[in-house]
């Protein structure tokens, strides 16, 4: 395999940052991913020690960014971490609602993701 792929229930402009990040607040928007990756306003340190030590490339993206063939292959069902093999072909490491079983916790969830590999 050579990377992995999350993305995130949200897009990734200005005004789709600002719209996310109102909404979170008033609880009526989430992205289990999100909740993993930031706090209230940047990267979670834990997020970032945990995904360098992974030894696998995982590469995040909003749903305005991220790349065709995995915007096509997820057909909208965001958040999810997708694995992108030798080849290039897509398979689904995590849905939404297995992302959200490790609640915020970065540590859970590379643990989750080391067992599914």
């Amino acid at each position: 395999m050579i990377e992995l792929i999350g993305v995130y229930d949200a897009d990734g402009t200005v005004w789709g940052e600002i719209s996310y990040w109102v909404g979170a607040r008033f609880g009526v928007r989430h992205c289990s991913l999100c909740d993993i990756t930031h706090g209230t306003f940047r990267q979670k340190a834990q997020w970032r020690e945990c995904r360098d030590e992974l030894g696998i490339e995982f590469s995040t993206f909003h749903r305005n960014d991220q790349p065709d063939d995995v915007r096509i292959f997820l057909n909208g069902n965001y958040p999810a971490v997708v694995l992108r093999n030798n080849d290039g072909a897509l398979s689904l490491l995590m849905n939404k609602e297995q992302i959200s079983d490790c609640g915020h916790s970065p540590e859970l969830f590379f643990a989750e993701i080391q067992r599914r590999l």
